[in-house]
């Protein structure tokens, strides 16, 4: 097939205005709480702003950057090893409001769960490449290659984020779906995870309060179910057009992390319906122009590596705005691009660099 003279522009465009829209619905969200809190409004925005432009500038190296060189053992295995040292340093630093999901050095904040997402799936394009045959042989091809997964998953669950855990299983099992694997190993594979997705679900307490809250948030108002109601009152106020930018009344002490796990509902209730329908035709142009490319890849490991990260970002994003709506419970899973979170963006903005190169090479 014909190689393309540049990148697929409009997934870069898609990608550009995501971060753009992102920027704005940081600053809506965040000036007032930063201004009480921090004595001025630019704080959080400034933050993001910075790490955006360090991911588009990673962007726009790693596009020009051959995909070809990331399979290579001699990359794929030292991340493995990387990420897991990582997701084990974290419990050597002093914890958040009793979690240790962040490095912090000389002043630089990194959540090495965000960076297990593209380990994973590029660890199971260069495995599963050559195993599409074969992918059904749980001993050479099943078991090594969601071995990590599992070894990244108990780590993050022990941070605890449960949510990122599962967004990480989540990515694993599409991967192995689309080399082919059976669907009674999926059914295997939920029959040996459910006791221990029942265990952690309603045999810790902080998640078996939010599994209640989720089923009857009328219950406790004002205690457990508080984040779901502060949300669903956001989504249902904006209406069709919204209450306009800046004059959300949620973001105001009342719905926490509004800023971050809940920025879509503050999108709703800004820009109402038709926000939320910008935001939901941006994230379904990046799927459409993401797919596409990993259909018409001819290589297998560019068919993996676009497949995967194109559904890490889709996984993460149905996840996040599935919480707002009050349609799963609550977990700490950031909107890509838009959610505050520096991490979250610079690796996603690397992430679509690879994505972007992988387009160089189809019609």
């Amino acid at each position: 097939m014909a190689k393309r003279v540049g990148v697929d522009k409009w997934l870069f465009g898609v990608v550009l205005l995501l971060v753009l829209f992102g920027l704005v619905m940081v600053f809506s969200a965040s000036a007032i709480l930063a201004k009480e809190s921090l004595g001025t409004p630019y704080t959080f925005v400034l933050k993001q702003a910075l790490w955006a432009v360090l991911g588009m500038i990673v962007l726009a190296v790693l596009m020009q950057v051959d995909y070809r060189h990331y399979n290579n053992p001699r990359l794929v295995f030292p991340a493995i090893g990387i990420t897991a040292l990582l997701l084990l340093g974290v419990f050597a630093m002093s914890g958040t409001n009793g979690a240790h999901r962040w490095i912090r050095l000389a002043g630089i904040t990194l959540q090495p769960s965000e960076l297990a997402k593209p380990v994973l799936v590029l660890f199971l394009a260069y495995f599963l490449q050559t195993r599409i045959h074969k992918v059904d042989d749980w001993k050479e091809t099943l078991l090594p290659a969601i071995l990590p997964t599992m070894v990244f998953a108990a780590l993050i669950v022990k941070e605890p984020d449960l949510g990122t855990a599962m967004v990480c299983m989540a990515v694993t099992g599409v991967m192995l779906y689309l080399a082919g694997a059976r669907l009674r190993y999926f059914g295997i594979a939920a029959l040996a995870v459910s006791p221990v997705l029942y265990f952690l679900l309603f045999h810790v307490a902080f998640r078996r309060r939010r599994i209640l809250a989720f089923l009857n948030p009328e219950a406790d108002p004002r205690g457990t179910g508080f984040h779901i109601l502060q949300s669903l009152i956001a989504v249902g106020t904006g209406g069709f057009h919204g209450l306009g930018l800046m004059e959300g009344r949620q973001k105001l002490f009342y719905l926490p992390e509004v800023q971050t796990d809940f920025i879509f509902a503050n999108v709703c209730e800004e820009l109402g319906i038709l926000g939320a329908l910008f935001v939901l035709a941006l994230f379904v142009a990046l799927a459409y122009r993401g797919m596409r490319a990993a259909y018409l890849s001819t290589d297998p490991f560019a068919r993996f590596l676009a497949f995967g990260i194109t559904s890490a970002v889709l996984i993460q994003a149905f996840f996040n705005i599935s919480v707002v709506l009050a349609l799963l419970p609550t977990k700490g899973i950031p909107l890509p691009f838009i959610s505050s979170g520096g991490t979250s963006i610079f690796i996603t903005l690397a992430s679509m660099g690879v994505l972007l190169n992988i387009t160089r090479e189809i019609d």
